[in-house]
């Protein structure tokens, strides 16, 4: 690009956080050079200074300033073992929505020293698809339902239902010791940091966001309990730093776990972190859509040898 130019917003993006809208409208720009862009007041929106988070309304005005694309060699082609496993975890797909079981281990899109993720690996392997767009996230190593909008107007309604509380999420987490049965929730406020070393954590701080998450026993075993978490609020690392708070960190957990209790679950056998997207409920128009996935083959053996 080597004019500015400016894009008028169209109501299929209504409500998309201006980030996500810039990143979708200018891909091949770094995400870094993007946010700073940002910072610099050199993006706009209706001639003024916005952030990142501002959400785009129809008919306003994008300054897009010239922008250098990243140079680099050809993009990175998708790895045959998660081009495999995604071909075999779609779930539910219609006209404007997939949804797949997402294998543990892939991130749902590049960035952070990746260079291709979940959306990344999808688009070259539907190259003819015009739009597609992760509708939330989920961590790298947490596997289960994720949503991919097809069309942007399924996008903005699929967002919609998320601020206000109208999809239903379930996990299934395995946590260490005991959970009582008396504790239905956990609410305390999260905040992003930052370590020395550039690892970013999310904490328990009262300067942070308002989340809260509900728990309900499903199973016990001697020395752990499986849970299920349904996230109200939807803060980075919600559920495994609400287990931490509660006393009950996540095994397989290596940035929020207890040391010796990952040590003991990797010596039976667990692999991963014992978090999962167990299940999901939304409506596409007047459908009311329930999806459930099942657990993988190693929190499956895990938790047999746990009863025997």
């Amino acid at each position: 690009m080597s004019q500015v130019r400016f894009i008028q917003v169209t109501a299929d993006y209504q409500g998309q956080r201006l980030d996500n809208f810039l990143l979708r409208e200018l891909r091949g720009v770094p995400k870094t050079r993007i946010y700073k862009a940002l910072r610099k007041g050199e993006i706009r929106v209706n001639k003024g200074r916005v952030r990142g988070d501002y959400r785009v309304a129809e008919g306003d005005s994008v300054r897009i300033p010239p922008l250098r694309t990243a140079q680099r060699d050809e993009p990175q082609d998708v790895p045959r073992r998660w081009a495999g496993l995604l071909e075999d975890q779609l779930i539910y797909q219609d006209d404007g929505l997939w949804v797949l079981d997402k294998p543990s281990g892939l991130a749902v899109h590049g960035g952070s020293g990746l260079s291709i993720g979940m959306i990344e690996c999808l688009r070259k392997l539907a190259p003819t698809e015009g739009f597609m767009e992760l509708v939330h996230r989920l961590d790298r190593d947490t596997s289960g339902c994720i949503m991919v909008a097809r069309k942007p107007s399924v996008l903005k309604d699929l967002h919609k239902q998320l601020r206000e509380d109208c999809v239903d999420k379930r996990y299934l987490a395995l946590v260490a010791g005991r959970w009582s049965a008396n504790r239905h929730f956990v609410e305390a406020p999260l905040k992003k940091n930052t370590l020395k070393s550039g690892e970013r954590i999310v904490r328990v701080d009262r300067e942070g966001k308002a989340a809260r998450t509900e728990f309900r026993v499903v199973e016990r075993f001697a020395s752990s309990t499986l849970v299920e978490a349904k996230p109200v609020t939807g803060r980075t690392h919600q559920i495994r730093v609400h287990c931490l708070q509660a006393g009950h960190p996540i095994l397989g957990d290596d940035k929020y776990g207890d040391r010796d209790a990952n040590r003991q679950a990797m010596e039976l056998g667990l692999k991963r972190l014992f978090l999962h997207a167990a299940s999901l409920s939304f409506r596409l128009g007047k459908q009311k859509v329930s999806l459930e996935a099942p657990l993988d083959a190693n929190l499956k053996q895990y938790l047999q040898k746990l009863r025997n």
